[in-house]
């Protein structure tokens, strides 16, 4: 529905409890006492017809003999009542509800979400435990505990994960700015929780447990937003795929739901961790060592065992390990006794006195190639823990973003764990947990990189579309769902992809040998049939064919092998291919399917017969560009072997790069294509060459770009005209434009700056220049005004930017022009492109706030058809204009979900 009055859900300023009870046991009863018993000062009201009062509070017979308009209601009646509760509410003026009653049927669930929608009420659950927001202490739910107040927001689709949860976070001491069940997700769901909570002032850091994802363009958008403010961390059930239906290609079968979720996550720059302690490992590392910028860990311990076993994690997490440098070196010599260990872990021995201990971690402090410090503290009785950690207090306070600390054991080190604490540094209970902790933020570090990036569907070899649609066209017309042969080398090489270009088609055995004198032995033979996609598996593939008794006998052979495995398939002959020989070719699999949830997906990995025995893939989501391909490629163990070994070149990385980059824009280009296979590809120093391949076609559209979980660049907004006797391109901002985007910046005369972004600071830092720059087009568009410059490089003249709330309803403008071209017009033409983007979207009001002394945007605004609002009085300096279009379409689709 909307994003709005998720702040009357999350805090209230009075509430309502439906149902409320006195039977023990009842969740009306649990619910009333919970909202009583805490310290939520806001009136609490009753709705009960068998009640007249419960505790010495009045309870109300029906809705309408309240005394005031609650901001929230908690719905605990049977399913039946439910619908009709909710139309009373709404017509009520309650803009939230919370549905706790479990069992309401589809229709039930239907009929309350259509009660609902006249009048924005906002619907939690049904079947859900409730919401916990302790900063105002609120506690509306069934929970058998308060949680305590804090920073970290956690939204769960378990409820009985919710207790599990409010039981770690009382024991452990972490605090919580709101717990969310979500239930059933009728109507809120998390991308309007991601939404509300990434501007949420009180929430440092969000935890997630998903168990299913019904809107996927919603959540993506709402995740990336979120996740570039603050943490956003994830725990998601359902690792062994289950549910994952069986496909005809190598592609469908190796895409598992849960390998698409992961590729989802780590797209959107959140973080995932595999179980609950995991989370809150991870909630702890992100709040206080997320500044940590570290490739490499040194480990410092006054005990060897700790030491190994921080290494032996480190071995296993992939965390390298610092190699102490000769300067370091000579300083550790001049305060460790002479048998110390000499590398990393640097064990600084059992006996160590104080000194030891602040003079060691200054000396690794105070290089900065030692990377990120693990301090490891076992309790001794020669000096006393607190006092350790009272010394190293102003080391440590001075360097949070780079200390680690792990106190081993309970009571002994316990106050020394809380100073450590205290000074802000992340600290953990084992050694193997603060190396986990260390790689989880690497792995942060490298989503947050993939967050940034936004390429083009746009294709860097342009096909001929028309051409490529015809063939998949006359294949559907045809009843074929695969592309033959001839056909997917021709869609190969219409995106770049090269192929075996000598190849060709034989009907009979003896049409077969002629076709190997043209070609030149030796070739290899196919099967050629539409009813075969694994040609391997019944025999249908001979290598190495150097003569005509070879060939004659391998097609007999063959022949027969297919037949006795697949008997009712149809044979339309054989394809010959001159035989390609690259020895030092590495065999991989590139492939594109459509994901039930996530749409069009991505797969990399090891290629070859065995590909679904080894397992080794990797899954992104569309659109890729180099940067973004290359990440995938890393995930994958075949990675390590593309970069060399023995007598083995490096492949040529570049090459495989392009190729997944054409599929991806295959992909973006093709609505019917469901499925593809390039299996094997081989990869060489020589550049990328796709053995064989196949083509799942679809009737119905599946594929495309509109269909993408991510948007991709909107190559349909570039547009050039004349300005000024000179040729503009107007077009949408990209992440690449971050340097030309800041001269721009740099060109604006500071009083222009003050009055259109409304502060005096000239020079940005990187982050703000990429906020700028790399934006989701699915809810923000910025228009550049770009032309050449005296030396013929384009530079920037102006720019028109609307961020639409997360439903589209509303978009906020700004536009500037750089300083010396004021008055030309150019101001004109790109807020007529944001209109027009507007209206194409299904932006129902483009807003704006104008300071009253900029009289030239005031006049450009009303010139365009926008007037002000009188009835915004929420800054005096700012004018508030507003263009209703009460004429625009409806929101699309595809922009909605």
């Amino acid at each position: 529905m909307t994003i709005r009055y998720i702040d009357r859900l999350l805090s209230p300023s009075s509430v309502v409890v439906v149902g409320a009870s006195a039977r023990p046991g009842s969740v009306g009863a649990t619910v009333w006492r919970n909202l009583r018993s805490g310290p939520f000062n806001g009136p609490v009201y009753g709705v009960n017809p068998r009640h007249t009062e419960l505790d010495g509070v009045p309870i109300f017979a029906t809705l309408d003999r309240l005394p005031a308009v609650p901001d929230l209601a908690l719905i605990c009646t049977p399913a039946s009542t439910v619908s009709a509760l909710v139309g009373q509410l709404g017509q009520l003026g309650t803009r939230a509800a919370v549905i706790i009653t479990a069992g309401l049927s589809a229709e039930d669930k239907r009929a309350a979400l259509s009660a609902a929608r006249p009048f924005t009420l906002r619907l939690l659950g049904p079947n859900c435990l409730g919401v916990l927001s302790p900063h105002i202490g609120l506690n509306a739910s069934f929970a058998h505990t308060d949680a305590l107040a804090g920073d970290v927001a956690f939204v769960s689709q378990s409820g009985a994960l919710v207790t599990a949860v409010l039981d770690w976070t009382r024991s452990h001491g972490v605090g919580l700015s709101h717990l969310i069940s979500l239930g059933d997700h009728l109507d809120v769901d998390f991308g309007d929780l991601l939404d509300h909570l990434a501007s949420d002032a009180r929430t440092r850091s969000i935890l997630l447990y998903v168990e299913s994802i019904e809107s996927p363009r919603k959540f993506m958008s709402a995740a990336r937003a979120a996740a570039r403010n603050k943490p956003v961390i994830v725990v998601k059930a359902g690792r062994a795929g289950h549910g994952v239906k069986a496909a005809a290609s190598h592609t469908g079968a190796l895409a598992g739901s849960d390998k698409v979720y992961d590729a989802a996550i780590r797209r959107a720059g959140m973080l995932r961790v595999d179980t609950l302690q995991e989370l809150f490992i991870a909630a702890e590392t992100l709040s206080r060592f997320r500044g940590n910028s570290c490739a490499t860990l040194s480990i410092m311990t006054n005990g060897g065992g700790a030491g190994v076993m921080a290494a032996d994690a480190a071995a296993h997490q992939g965390v390298v390990l610092s190699e102490p440098g000769a300067a370091l070196m000579a300083q550790l010599d001049a305060v460790l006794p002479a048998h110390w260990s000499r590398a990393n872990p640097i064990d600084i021995i059992g006996d160590a006195p104080i000194e030891r201990y602040t003079q060691t971690l200054s000396a690794l402090l105070a290089d900065e190639s030692a990377g990120a410090v693990l301090f490891l503290h076992a309790p001794t009785a020669i000096v006393r823990s607190e006092d350790i950690a009272r010394a190293c207090l102003p080391l440590v306070r001075a360097n949070t973003d780079r200390v680690m600390s792990a106190w081993l054991g309970e009571d002994a080190v316990a106050q020394a764990r809380r100073r450590f604490q205290e000074a802000g540094v992340a600290d953990y209970a084992t050694p193997e947990e603060a190396v986990r902790a260390f790689a989880m933020l690497q792995t942060y570090r490298r989503n947050q990189a993939t967050l940034m990036e936004m390429p083009s569907a746009g294709p860097t070899v342009t096909p001929d579309l028309a051409a490529v649609q015809a063939s998949l066209d006359a294949a559907m017309a045809q009843g074929r769902e695969w592309l033959d042969e001839q056909d997917v080398r021709a869609l190969l090489a219409a995106y770049g992809i090269a192929t075996v270009t000598s190849a060709t088609v034989a009907a009979t055995p003896q049409a077969a040998v002629e076709a190997a004198h043209r070609l030149g032995y030796p070739v290899t033979l196919k099967i050629l049939s539409p009813d075969i996609t694994h040609k391997s598996d019944v025999g249908g593939v001979r290598l190495g064919l150097d003569s005509d008794v070879a060939l004659t006998d391998a097609v007999n052979a063959m022949l027969q092998a297919v037949h006795a495995a697949r008997p009712q398939a149809r044979i339309d002959g054989f394809t010959l291919q001159t035989m390609v020989r690259r020895p030092h070719a590495h065999e991989l699999i590139v492939g594109a399917s459509v994901d039930p949830v996530f749409g069009p997906v991505l797969l990399f990995g090891q290629g070859g017969t065995a590909v679904e025995v080894i397992d080794d893939t990797a899954m992104a989501l569309p659109p890729l560009n180099r940067a973004l391909a290359r990440e995938l490629v890393s995930r994958t163990r075949v990675a390590k072997l593309l970069a060399g070994y023995r007598d083995r070149p490096p492949a040529q990385l570049d090459a495989l790069c392009d190729v997944l980059v054409a599929v991806s824009r295959m992909q973006a280009d093709l609505p019917a294509m469901a499925e593809l296979d390039i299996n094997p590809l081989w990869l060489d120093e020589d550049g990328a060459l796709a053995l064989d391949a196949r083509v799942r076609l679809s009737l119905a559209p599946v594929s495309g770009a509109s269909r993408f979980a991510i948007l991709p660049y909107p190559t349909q907004w570039v547009r050039e005209c004349l300005w000024d006797g000179r040729k503009l391109l107007i077009r949408p901002i990209r992440p690449e434009d971050e340097m030309q985007h800041r001269r721009f910046l740099e060109s604006l005369a500071p009083e222009d700056v003050r009055l259109r972004i409304f502060y005096s600071r000239h020079d940005l830092p990187r982050s703000e220049l990429a906020r700028l720059t790399q934006i989701d087009y699915d809810r923000e568009m910025a228009f550049v005004a770009e032309a050449a410059d005296e030396q013929g490089s384009p530079q920037t003249l102006g720019v028109a930017r609307a961020l639409s709330d997360p439903d589209g309803v509303e978009a906020e403008f700004a536009i500037i022009v750089r300083s010396d071209l004021k008055g030309r017009g150019l101001g004109t033409l790109l807020f007529e492109r944001l209109i027009e983007h507007a209206r194409h979207r299904g932006t129902c009001r483009l807003v704006g706030f104008v300071l009253h002394e900029n009289t030239r945007m005031l006049s450009l605004a009303r010139a365009m058809g926008l007037r002000a609002d009188p009835g915004d009085g929420s800054d005096p300096g700012t004018v508030r204009m507003v263009l209703d279009m009460k004429d625009c379409p409806a929101a699309a689709p595809a922009a909605r979900e």
